[in-house]
């Protein structure tokens, strides 16, 4: 594959799954393939035992400069089916990925890359990234699901004032708003990221299973978590732990929901 094709590149090191979006020629745009294999390749991590958290993040200095604008021209009616398919549908997978989910941004966090970013679980941001809400500026209309998500985040106030200007604001705004969760110096980004994905790896997976549940609103599962719970050891295993200042060591693996 030639390395400047647009992409998704993925690993899988030591229970951190990193999902990179690679589009260098066009800041890391999405291209309609990229959206359409997102999930796919998501389904696979969640299937794989040994990934315990997933960050995503944009290659060199950018994030994700949003959907790859010239995808709408190329469509077969000239709708744009960008907005309400492809995209929502990638961005649905990945606020269903049942472990914790962690967008790294830096740089320019756009249209479909704030789509992206919103739907993970945290984002954290390097000082000097932009994030924009831009379906204004094309005459889009944006998803519901899309909009309750960022209301979610934001409150309606400042979800109005980014979908109804398209302006970017900066990560002062960004962290202020609730939009992003941390905001590191420059250069600090990176170590800050894996020190916290590692330290959400050796944490129980059935509790942030069922927190990742329960936040999102989700109330028919109580039976559930509480049958898990009994029938698991990470309970027994982090008293223990506890009781002998030693790290816990938690086996609890979430499966796929549907």
């Amino acid at each position: 594959m030639d390395r400047t094709e647009p992409r998704l590149i993925t690993s899988v090191e030591r229970g951190i799954a990193t999902v990179v979006i690679a589009n260098p020629a066009k800041r890391n745009a999405m291209t309609t393939a990229m959206w359409r294999s997102l999930p796919e390749l998501l389904e696979r991590l969640a299937a794989d035992p040994a990934v315990r958290v997933l960050v995503l993040t944009g290659a060199g200095d950018t994030f994700c400069a949003g959907a790859d604008i010239s995808a709408l021209r190329e469509s077969a009616d000239g709708s744009p089916g960008l907005t309400s398919g492809v995209t929502v549908e990638a961005e649905e997978a990945l606020a269903a990925f049942p472990r914790p989910t962690l967008a790294a941004v830096r740089g320019y966090c756009v249209g479909g890359g704030s789509q992206l970013a919103a739907a993970c679980d945290l984002r954290f941001a390097e000082e000097g990234a932009s994030f924009g809400v831009t379906p204004a500026n094309l005459g889009i209309v944006y998803s519901a699901s899309s909009t309750r998500r960022l209301v979610a985040l934001v409150g309606p106030g400042t979800a109005k004032h980014l979908l109804f200007s398209g302006e970017l604001i900066g990560t002062e705004r960004a962290l202020r708003t609730g939009l992003v969760d941390e905001v590191l110096p420059p250069g600090g980004l990176d170590k800050r990221v894996e020190e916290y994905v590692r330290l959400l790896a050796s944490r129980s997976q059935l509790t942030q299973a069922a927190a990742k549940e329960f936040t999102a609103g989700r109330t028919d599962r109580d039976a559930h978590w509480a049958a898990e719970e009994r029938g698991s050891t990470d309970t027994a295993e982090g008293v223990a732990a506890f009781l002998e200042r030693r790290a816990p060591r938690f086996t609890y693996t979430t499966a796929p929901t549907r």
